[in-house]
């Protein structure tokens, strides 16, 4: 594990910026980004227009290590090359951004109001890849979209299941337990979810460090006491559909998280755009998000 990576995530000022958009979510973020469907024919050609935005985004003088701590990279990204250095390298070594890599295969149908992760068959080979690549640490999602008791446990034995593993080969899971921001039970599905990630953290070894990502809570400063166990490296938000002025609005809120917001970064940025507008543009919702963090 690399020792400045860790100190940066640790108690560095800014946020985690969320460039994992996976195989499923693509065509929406590219239609978003003014590219359609018909400027492409194949998943490579796809895979190959939203590393260009995504190359985009990372060399603008907007996204630094000045705002932001690091950058999450969904596995064809990690795979793919800004310049002449894979992602990982050119975040790290050209921008002082600290990588992480997304590592779910997607969401199973929803059992007892929540959506469990794909089983994950190539994990192994997944995480020596993450290593050679050079990747810090990990993200995993799942939904809950009920406060179901029995799903929820189910959700946490899950991720903590996986962060094991993770944790194995040397690097940092983040744990995204996402819940649904329009359930109608989000309040009491975040109290349960906090219970039960309580319980499987104390069973974590002392050394073992993790990360979390979750919602905004409904409950302001609801996950508090994880930012106070040592083996916590760092609480994150996710903006989970708000938009970004009222995902910011609530992480004012939530003293000691910061954002790790995908959709709300880059949700004013367009292909046509001139470089100059485009990297104005970047720069204002880095500069509202990185402020958002500083509580």
């Amino acid at each position: 594990m690399n020792k400045k990576q860790l100190e940066i995530m640790r108690s560095g000022k800014g946020f985690i910026a969320a460039l994992d958009q996976s195989g499923g979510s693509t065509p929406k973020a590219l239609r978003t980004y003014g590219v359609p469907e018909t400027a492409y024919k194949t998943d490579e050609e796809m895979f190959t227009k939203v590393h260009e935005m995504r190359t985009r985004i990372i060399k603008s003088d907007a996204f630094n290590s000045e705002r932001i701590l690091g950058a999450i990279l969904f596995e064809n990204t990690m795979d793919r090359k800004i310049d002449a250095s894979y992602t990982a390298d050119y975040l790290w070594e050209e921008k002082g951004i600290v990588p992480f890599l997304k590592i779910d295969q997607g969401l199973c149908e929803p059992i007892s109001g929540v959506q469990l992760m794909k089983p994950m068959p190539n994990l192994a080979s997944l995480l020596e890849r993450a290593k050679e690549r050079k990747i810090f640490g990990t993200k995993m999602r799942s939904v809950i979209k009920e406060a179901n008791e029995q799903g929820i446990k189910l959700i946490v034995e899950q991720q903590f299941a996986v962060a094991k593993k993770v944790i194995n080969y040397g690097l940092v899971p983040i744990i995204e337990p996402e819940v649904d921001i329009n359930s109608p039970t989000k309040k009491e599905a975040e109290t349960i979810l906090l219970k039960f990630i309580l319980e499987e953290l104390a069973k974590l070894g002392p050394n073992d460090l993790v990360m979390f990502k979750v919602t905004l809570p409904t409950m302001m400063n609801l996950y508090a006491p994880l930012l106070k166990d040592p083996r916590v490296v760092r609480v994150v938000a996710l903006s989970g559909g708000y938009t970004l002025e009222h995902a910011n609005d609530l992480l004012y809120l939530n003293k000691g998280v910061i954002a790790s917001f995908s959709r709300a970064l880059v949700a004013d940025l367009r292909v046509d755009q001139s470089d100059k507008d485009f990297d104005k543009t970047l720069a204002k919702a880095v500069e509202s998000i990185y402020e958002a963090s500083l509580t």
